[in-house]
């Protein structure tokens, strides 16, 4: 069923976006050097690696020079390529992942090599399900996003601050999903990415405010 549901969102989503997608295509080529998509590798359902699609927002081969999380200011990316990185439209060739099946409409955010090797046994079931554009974890990072960006060492306010909490609602999302949840996921990212709703679901943020506390007990001194 939940594989239904992904080919038949995914290629509505390509007929009707095709316009927009060609648009945001053509301004990507012609507004700095290189191809269209940056197809970066990930690591999909059952530790499978697969190649992401993305429109691409930095200057040609900039993954081979650099850090892996990208900071507001990092030189790699292009004028055009903050617009797309802020709107989140560089996600909308993934679309083209769900309909080929190594991605779904929704479900834990794949990642890097590098981050999956960091897995603990109880993470691991995370692998068991496809990854997807969206997830209850993508939301809270939408808000923290700024804040992201902007620190002086991405990587390390990645896997220090963002990660802990990101795997928290994956596993949340591991043992409770179905369709009702994807479809309200769907729901809280329109109004999340579009009009920059700031609430979350009572559980999620509940799995949120855990977090926070616990982290500041751990950091007292990045209180203010």
């Amino acid at each position: 069923m939940k594989r239904f549901f992904d080919i038949l969102l995914s290629f509505l989503g390509l007929l009707i976006l095709s316009p927009l997608l060609l648009i945001l295509a053509l301004i990507t080529v012609c507004t700095s050097k290189g191809g269209v998509f940056f197809r970066g590798e990930r690591v999909g359902r059952n530790g499978k690696p697969f190649k992401i699609f993305k429109f691409r927002s930095m200057v040609k081969d900039a993954e081979g020079h650099g850090k892996w999380n990208i900071g507001e200011n990092d030189p790699r990316i292009t004028k055009w390529g903050h617009f797309l990185r802020k709107t989140k439209l560089d996600e909308l060739p993934q679309l083209i992942n769900v309909f080929i099946g190594n991605m779904s409409m929704v479900g834990p955010r794949p990642e890097l090599q590098v981050y999956i090797d960091m897995y603990t046994e109880k993470e691991k079931p995370i692998l068991d399900l496809r990854p997807g554009i969206t997830d209850w974890a993508s939301m809270v990072n939408i808000a923290q996003y700024k804040a992201f960006t902007e620190a002086k060492d991405p990587d390390q306010a990645y896997v220090q601050v963002i990660r802990p909490l990101k795997l928290r609602l994956q596993l949340y999302y591991r043992y409770h999903h179905n369709l009702w949840m994807d479809l309200r996921i769907l729901n809280w990212t329109v109004l999340k990415v579009i009009f920059r709703f700031k609430k979350l679901p009572k559980k999620v943020q509940a799995i949120v405010d855990d977090y926070n506390k616990e982290y500041h007990e751990q950091h007292p001194e990045e209180q203010h």
